[in-house]
């Protein structure tokens, strides 16, 4: 179960923020209505450009309804020309949306809106037969624009406009055809929100979020589990509705009581993890149509007493594998682009690489896989560094396992090619100390390539291996900790995160645009000609920016 954090644990993170932050903590909701998350969602719904689609994966009782609901108020009581709608809001029960529009009721009258009282009517559901209706609610605002709670039958959006919010989406029958129905209100500028406690990694809910973060859909995605809810001040709230005084300890208890409360179900019911979520994550046909890739995987196993011998004889026992290292990469085609992961083992497990080439059609092509089975750190950096030398010209990403002893191959790397902490900071080496959210976000990416033949790969049944072992653990794509293979030899999914890793950096491209001055007496006495694009002939003479207007071969700078 996740929340391994202990009530003590917890309690200690929570004065030290409060230390961090004197006067604010206590004081949540004071100035300001809507906590951080409730704004968040707001802010991002309040540009319909920007989001018209958000999905919403969250906590149970974090109150997010009550956010929206405060959302729907301003949007419907907006004139036309302000940007104002209809909002629809659909829940699995009748009791949710009664309990939203009692929420916009107040919210209108703390607005201090021209609304209508709330009222309950017959909403003609323009059935077939004709002799059936839905119960639904409403507030009516001057703007002419109204708040109405629906059921969550998809035919009940026929004809409509405006917002659509699907509160609790995984529990409402035929979400499928529910979003199917809401997303056509896109056409004409509507927006659709969607968020929901999760029911399962099979639900049409947890499989959209996946499709949102493997890139197929362009939606926005928040996810807001329960402790992100408390550190944004939910305890506070409850403290300040209540009457009482805020403590570290008190909510440290609470937290343990609810998360005790919830039991097994905790993981799904408060930290966003669907539950049944078990298996392969690659099934294994899937995995063999990708590896088209005909060229042997480059294998270097030193004996355990390599580091004792002689400095001859390690350099014997590594010249094979240089000599095939030096062929493979001399055959490298520098037309197109490279990405590089490098997953670091030294005693139990491997190192691995994988270089991908990122083709005119941006599939990822394996061109490289290199494997080391008890390599020191310097041979490991060496082979690196081959490979990375060899395309440093075309090179757009290299993301490195930072863990432990991995860190300092990335920080050397990162001394030599770069060191990139952020998606907005120059750099060509991305150091990745992995996190659950890591894998959250970045393995649906690397599965839709899978299913969408994006990806090519070696054919080798190590591989193959490495990459059935990757299983769906609390809902994340992770290598559980137990080793395969025969003793001396296991193998703990290495491969797979190398490939992961490469398939992060190509998608996290990074080019610098500079040029490289090259002498020529033609061109004045600064002797310079025409530069090269980074990736052209760059060497070890470092990067020359031209003045504005400079005439180059290419034209004006």
């Amino acid at each position: 179960m996740t929340a391994p954090i202990t009530e003590e644990e917890w309690a200690r993170q929570r004065r030290e923020a409060s230390a961090a932050m004197p006067g604010v903590i206590n004081a949540v909701g004071l100035p300001k209505v809507l906590l951080p998350y409730q704004a968040q969602a707001v802010s991002l719904l309040d540009s319909v450009r920007d989001c018209s689609a958000l999905f919403i994966e969250k906590s149970r009782r974090i109150g997010l309804t009550w956010g929206l609901a405060a959302y729907a108020v301003l949007r419907a009581a907006r004139q036309r020309v302000a940007g104002g709608m209809d909002v629809m809001y659909i829940s699995y029960s009748r009791e949710m949306t009664r309990e939203f529009i009692d929420a916009c009721a107040m919210w209108a009258r703390a607005f201090n809106l021209a609304a209508g009282e709330a009222e309950e009517f017959l909403f003609d559901q323009g059935d077939e037969d004709g002799d059936k209706s839905i119960q639904a609610f409403r507030i009516r605002f001057a703007s002419g624009f109204e708040v109405l709670a629906l059921s969550s039958a998809p035919r009940g959006l026929r004809g409509k406009q405006g917002v659509v919010i699907i509160d609790e989406a995984a529990f409402v029958d035929s979400l499928a055809e529910l979003i199917k129905a809401a997303m056509a209100f896109l056409m004409w500028g509507g927006q659709v929100v969607v968020c929901s406690t999760h029911d399962g990694v099979d639900n049409p809910f947890n499989q959209t979020i996946q499709e949102i973060l493997a890139g197929r859909v362009p939606y926005k995605h928040l996810r807001i589990d329960f402790d992100a809810a408390l550190r944004d001040g939910l305890y506070q709230r409850i403290c300040l509705v209540k009457g009482e005084d805020w403590t570290p300890e008190g909510e440290a208890e609470w937290r343990a009581k609810i998360v005790a409360f919830y039991g097994e179900g905790a993981d799904e019911e408060l930290f966003c993890i669907p539950s049944a979520s078990s298996g392969a994550w690659l099934p294994g046909p899937l995995i063999e149509a990708r590896m088209t890739v005909d060229r042997p995987v480059l294998r270097l196993e030193l004996p355990p007493d390599f580091m004792q011998r002689p400095k001859a004889d390690q350099s014997a026992l590594l010249a094979p594998f240089l000599e095939e290292l030096e062929e493979a990469l001399g055959g490298i085609d520098l037309d197109p682009h490279y990405a590089f992961g490098f997953d670091f083992g030294r005693v139990a497990d491997l190192s691995v690489c994988s270089l991908l080439a990122i083709e005119a059609r941006l599939k990822r092509v394996e061109k490289l896989a290199v494997e080391m089975r008890n390599v020191p750190g310097a041979e490991q950096k060496l082979v690196v560094g081959l490979i990375l030398d060899r395309v440093r010209t075309r090179l757009v990403g290299a993301a490195f396992d930072a863990t432990g002893m991995g860190w300092t191959v990335a920080e050397d790397m990162g001394r030599k090619f770069g060191l990139r902490e952020s998606e907005d900071s120059a750099g060509l080496v991305w150091a990745i100390k992995f996190t659950e959210d890591w894998y959250r976000l970045q393995m649906p990416p690397l599965k839709s390539a899978f299913e969408d033949a994006q990806i090519a790969i070696h054919r080798d049944e190590q591989l193959l291996s490495d990459l059935r072992a990757v299983k769906l653990i609390r809902g994340i794509p992770r290598v559980p900790p137990v080793r395969q293979g025969e003793t001396g030899k296991r193998r703990h999914g290495d491969y797979a995160i190398a490939l992961a890793l490469a398939h992060f950096a190509s998608r996290m491209r990074w080019v610098e645009i500079g040029y490289v001055p090259v002498p020529d007496s033609r061109f004045g006495n600064d002797g310079l000609r025409a530069g090269h694009w980074l990736g052209e002939d760059a060497g070890e003479r470092g990067w020359w920016k031209p003045p504005l207007g400079t005439r180059l071969r290419g034209g004006l700078y």
